[in-house]
């Protein structure tokens, strides 16, 4: 008897599970999601210790009601499937100022940083569309084809 042998695919992000990588991508977007609103409810109460953290940074007291508020609009765009896109765009815009704030005064950065690479994970786990484009302009980047 014999038996076909077939090589299999190296196993990479883009050829995982499709239920697998949707599922983690919203399991990773709730983890966002929490602290992203536990972030903003403390803020749009205006409780001391967001008032405290924006005050060591440099920025007046009347200010963290705004922020709390663009930090509302974008996590409402992000938790959106249809403006996904939009609010991990902004996100990412808010987290570059939260992370040039820590910068200025010499605080740590990095958790700025690596939670905005956890927004575009989980954005990128959970919606095919985006991860196909990503992966294509990816292979076309390291190829130096143009994508189409």
């Amino acid at each position: 008897m014999q038996t076909a042998h077939t090589q299999s695919a190296p196993v990479t992000i883009a050829n995982v599970n499709t239920g697998a990588k949707r599922w983690t991508g919203r399991v990773l977007g709730g983890l966002v999601l929490l602290f992203l609103a536990f972030d903003t409810v403390v803020k749009l109460l205006q409780a001391s210790p967001a008032i405290e953290a924006t005050v060591r940074l440099g920025y007046p007291e009347h200010l963290v009601l705004g922020i709390g508020l663009v930090e509302l609009v974008c996590t409402v765009l992000y938790l959106v499937p249809r403006t996904s896109l939009l609010g991990a765009v902004l996100l990412t815009g808010y987290l570059g100022g939260a992370t040039a704030s820590h910068l200025r005064h010499g605080d740590p950065f990095w958790f700025p940083l690596a939670f905005g690479a956890l927004v575009w994970t989980a954005l990128l786990l959970r919606d095919g569309r985006l991860r196909s484009l990503f992966f294509q302009a990816l292979g076309a980047a390291t190829t130096g084809a143009t994508p189409s």
